[in-house]
């Protein structure tokens, strides 16, 4: 897979750059959602959730926090459970920004902050910024190491970067390009998770199409954060 993404970059280098400065330029910028970003649903065995990470955690491209990702995920845990949640997610952040965000948030005390589950959403900033899969295993270790120190040591469920050569956004081959950087940062988390017990990737074997994504063909839609949530939520219910 590395020496794909080698000979594509210095293949068609020049058209991957063009594209991805037209991309940019071009691009459908949509909001994040609007709406809570935390609070209490549900009762029963009390769960203590945070959701963090990027843009698609934040529900760009979706008008309401309640139909994003975060909303529809503490919908259905609280069918089940006492839901005590945050969501600590910005547009633009990488795993070095997810690091210092979550240090900015929870270092101001000494207190250890008690969680269950840790759910994140990591690593389509970390592909367009071309980050080493080293560079972002040792983001992904940091992560994992302030959450089982600083947190109560809570479960941590990973979703994995989305097959990005299916974002309706992306022309060819820029699209495979990053498609192919998107497996090989998978690959570097999977291996980092294997010396952590308390952590996964949730994968999926549902296909990315057209319809699970926004009007930017690049976040998820409606639609895509429900079925994303429900994979979510179905591992959070076997973890606890």
């Amino acid at each position: 897979m590395t020496i794909k993404w080698l000979l594509l970059t210095l293949l068609c280098w020049p058209l991957l750059l063009w594209q991805g400065k037209r991309v940019r330029k071009l691009a459908l910028r949509l909001p994040e959602a609007a709406g809570r970003r935390s609070g209490m649903l549900g009762s029963g065995e009390s769960l203590r959730l945070l959701i963090c990470g990027d843009s698609a955690a934040a529900g760009v491209g979706i008008e309401q926090q309640q139909q994003a990702f975060a909303g529809q995920l503490v919908e259905l845990l609280a069918k089940q459970y006492q839901v005590n949640w945050q969501l600590a997610a910005k547009t633009g952040l990488d795993s070095i920004g997810l690091n210092n965000l979550l240090h900015q948030l929870y270092a101001h005390s000494n207190a250890v902050y008690r969680l269950d589950v840790v759910v994140v959403s990591i690593g389509v900033n970390d592909v367009t910024a071309r980050r080493s899969t080293a560079e972002f295993q040792q983001q992904i270790r940091a992560l994992l190491t302030r959450l089982a120190t600083d947190f109560t040591d809570p479960f941590v469920l990973f979703s994995p970067i989305p097959p990005m050569q299916h974002f309706t956004a992306l022309p060819s081959p820029l699209n495979s390009w990053l498609g192919l950087k998107a497996r090989m940062l998978n690959q570097a988390m999977a291996a980092e998770l294997q010396h952590w017990p308390k952590a996964q990737i949730v994968n999926s074997e549902i296909a990315l199409t057209a319809d699970l994504l926004a009007a930017d063909g690049f976040h998820p839609s409606v639609k895509g954060s429900g079925i994303w949530a429900q994979l979510l939520a179905e591992a959070i219910v076997s973890k606890t």
